[in-house]
């Protein structure tokens, strides 16, 4: 498949596009500095922003499918993720590709969920209130397009392998999990975006 990434050059994306390399999909990826994306066969790097809908729609086009591993950046860019999904969306709509993966955050909707302690469900929303406010409009722009979506939220991100060990909950953490690495998350991802699975849904993953 023709894969659109962007965040590519992040912590969860880098190792999103190197699992989709490795499976020997063709990757678009949109990144703010080309250097910053290690050249390799099957890959091409467009400089721009998620915010800039001509950077985004040039991504886009010809992709079969389109993966948003943006990451929230709090007082830096308050508005990324919702800004780049409005933009997404309609590149998307656009150029007629149907299918968005995009990295979300379990954490924003900790407050809703029906088995976590009262510490983490009142005093981290509170801290993080305004980037989990983005998450959750991103999700909402997203939920509202049409497109076949599906919505990960992982718990919190710590370093190390792909495991496969993770477990899955739509919507909220699984009981007692607290945190995933980001390699576990990336290769969920990648085994949705082939599988097709998980349309129109919101799992969450944990150890």
């Amino acid at each position: 498949m023709n894969i659109a990434l962007l965040g590519g050059s992040g912590r969860i994306g880098s190792e999103v596009l190197d699992m989709l390399l490795a499976d020997d999909h063709d990757v678009q990826v949109l990144a703010r500095s080309a250097a910053s994306v290690r050249p390799a066969a099957g890959l091409t790097v467009t400089e721009g922003d998620a915010l800039d809908p001509a950077s985004v729609a040039a991504v886009v086009k010809g992709a079969d499918a389109v993966v948003s591993a943006l990451g929230p950046r709090g007082a830096r860019s308050p508005g990324l993720l919702a800004g780049a999904a409005v933009i997404t969306v309609a590149a998307m709509s656009d150029a007629g590709v149907g299918r968005l993966i995009a990295v979300s955050a379990a954490g924003a909707f900790i407050g809703a969920a029906p088995d976590t302690g009262a510490l983490t469900k009142f005093v981290l929303p509170r801290v993080l209130a305004k980037p989990f406010a983005d998450v959750r409009r991103m999700e909402d722009v997203i939920r509202a397009s049409g497109l076949e979506w599906t919505l990960v939220r992982p718990t919190r991100l710590v370093s190390g392998p792909a495991t496969g060990r993770y477990r899955t909950r739509s919507d909220f953490p699984p009981r007692g999990g607290t945190k995933v690495s980001r390699a576990d998350v990336a290769q969920f991802v990648v085994d949705a975006l082939s599988q097709h699975s998980w349309i129109g849904a919101s799992p969450a993953l944990a150890y």
